[in-house]
């Protein structure tokens, strides 16, 4: 017979499990970082189970969850540096022609799979999810000191009241309606907002990416030149450079790449609710190993924005295996319908599954990789 303590155990992983994603992508906006995000949760679950027997059902199990996450996250956040992109650093567009800088010794933000945050509801409920993980607003969040962070994501992205905000947050309803205010100014005026470029990849924009894939294969810095917007911006932390314009960024392609025709396979993903790839790099025995992986985002079908993250760790978060065979060039499923999937972020070439190794040692330094030796 179970006893007491093991039947609230139960009840209350029953209840509380749903909302694990939700819980997540929450502190994942606050953190802007998902290792972080992943601890911040199990710290959510802990206070919740620990206060279990004192939860009374004066709210739903939801908002009482996320009452106790936002908590953990303003308690971890509390002297904490701001997790930025190289845009948020305050320095102008580099110039692509002058040598890289050291990797800044920086928390970046890091980006997030979609498979991690998505709801598993209905379309329309995950897309709306989405938006509120879009890169573009979470790196506006870390603008934010921590509470006027909590507020904009409870009112806006979680639509609570304001009162039920200052009551999550510690503070007036006054308090949190001018901190609101103090929040939107400074995401309008970094102009970043959740409703730049959202939704599922159209078939348009599939075949953007289609050739953004191919050229990046082709090296054809002709082709890709073309398929930025006129104010698009290229960055790829650690580096602390970012770049503006599509004649700069297919420049900093052609000459800090260290990749030839045929050396740069790419794999999809999803991540922030955004078309990804990871890029591999061909090596001496022709083989791929894991580049950077890079997160688009879109304006109609032209690209405004790539983050390119020069973190090879993030593959195995993403689902993208760790080499690639010689025989490989990277593509996008065929039957991916003008969305990528969300629980299958990557694409194996027909075949390669057998030739997976987990020991690459792949280069996380653009100064430091080199081209094969043909």
């Amino acid at each position: 017979m179970a006893t007491v303590t093991e039947q609230v155990d139960g009840d209350f992983t029953e209840r509380a499990e749903q909302f694990r994603r939700e819980l997540f992508a929450h502190c994942y906006r606050m953190s802007g970082s998902v290792h972080e995000a992943e601890d911040l949760v199990q710290e959510t679950y802990l206070r919740a189970w620990r206060a279990y027997h004192k939860f009374e059902e004066r709210a739903s199990m939801r908002t009482w969850l996320h009452r106790i996450a936002t908590n953990v996250c303003l308690t971890a956040l509390e002297g904490q540096a701001r997790r930025p992109l190289p845009t948020g650093l305050g320095q102008p567009a580099a110039d692509p022609g002058a040598p890289l800088s050291e990797p800044a010794e920086v928390p970046w933000l890091s980006p997030v799979p979609d498979a991690l945050v998505a709801s598993g509801h209905s379309p329309e409920s995950a897309a709306e999810q989405h938006e509120g993980v879009r890169l573009a607003f979470v790196a506006a969040l870390q603008h934010l000191p921590p509470r006027q962070r909590a507020a904009l994501v409870l009112r806006d992205v979680l639509q609570w009241r304001a009162a039920e905000v200052a009551e999550a947050v510690g503070t007036t309803t006054a308090a949190v309606n001018s901190a609101l205010q103090r929040a939107r100014e400074t995401v309008r005026s970094a102009e970043l907002s959740r409703d730049d470029a959202g939704g599922q990849v159209g078939p348009e924009q599939q075949e953007l990416l289609d050739r953004y894939v191919a050229a990046f294969w082709d090296k054809d810095v002709d082709t890709l030149v073309a398929m930025f917007t006129d104010r698009a911006v290229w960055e790829m932390p650690p580096f602390p450079e970012w770049y503006q314009g599509p004649s700069d960024i297919v420049k900093l392609i052609g000459t800090k790449c260290p990749g030839g025709a045929h050396d740069m396979a790419m794999l999809p993903a999803r991540a922030n609710g955004q078309p990804a790839f990871g890029l591999y790099m061909r090596q001496a025995d022709s083989t791929f190993v894991p580049f950077h992986l890079q997160v688009l985002t879109l304006d109609g079908a032209m690209v405004s924005h790539v983050g390119a993250f020069f973190d090879t760790s993030l593959f195995e978060l993403f689902g993208l295996p760790t080499s690639l065979p010689a025989d490989s060039r990277g593509s996008l499923p065929a039957d991916s319908g003008g969305s990528l999937p969300v629980d299958s972020p990557g694409a194996l070439p027909v075949g390669s599954e057998d030739s997976l190794t987990a020991d690459a040692s792949p280069p996380t330094d653009p100064r430091e990789a080199r081209a094969p030796v043909r």
